[in-house]
């Protein structure tokens, strides 16, 4: 079910570029279920400067403070941890997802997946996809909760 022009929720998906098939693939879920994404990391290539680095750190962290939803697609590089901070300091909603149950695995997590305004997800993409379409369907528009 497409939403509405007026309930339509700006995500912003943070990852590695080991992940890149993976965060395209949802972020095509998300767009052609009526979600916008806020920017597209992803068609970067060849970036040769800090002067380029810096103007896409710019975007990035304009692009996570513009969204409702941060999503973070495990494994994630070190960016990805700063674009959580951000997200996690601005009171974004935060959704948490990986394939297996790492973050919960003592040797291999960190102590801010384990705050409670992190939402965990764990199974495939479409298990993603449809956890974050239905908790915002719950809500009335607003700020989507993913607690229930």
């Amino acid at each position: 079910m497409r939403k509405t022009e007026e309930s339509q929720m700006r995500f912003y998906i943070a990852s590695s570029f080991n992940n890149i098939d993976n965060v395209r693939n949802v972020a095509q879920q998300l767009m052609a279920i009526g979600y916008i994404q806020t920017y597209d990391w992803t068609t970067h290539t060849g970036i040769d400067s800090l002067q380029e680095l810096a103007e896409i750190g710019a975007r990035e962290k304009e692009a996570v403070l513009h969204a409702e939803i941060f999503i973070i697609m495990l494994p994630a590089g070190k960016g990805s941890h700063v674009e959580l901070g951000l997200a996690l300091g601005a009171g974004k909603t935060i959704c948490m997802y990986s394939a297996n149950d790492e973050m919960n695995d003592i040797d291999k997590t960190s102590t801010f997946y384990q705050l409670p305004e992190v939402h965990k997800i764990i199974g495939t993409l479409d298990d993603l996809v449809s956890t974050i379409n239905k908790s915002c369907d719950r809500t009335n528009m607003g700020i989507p909760n993913l607690s229930s």
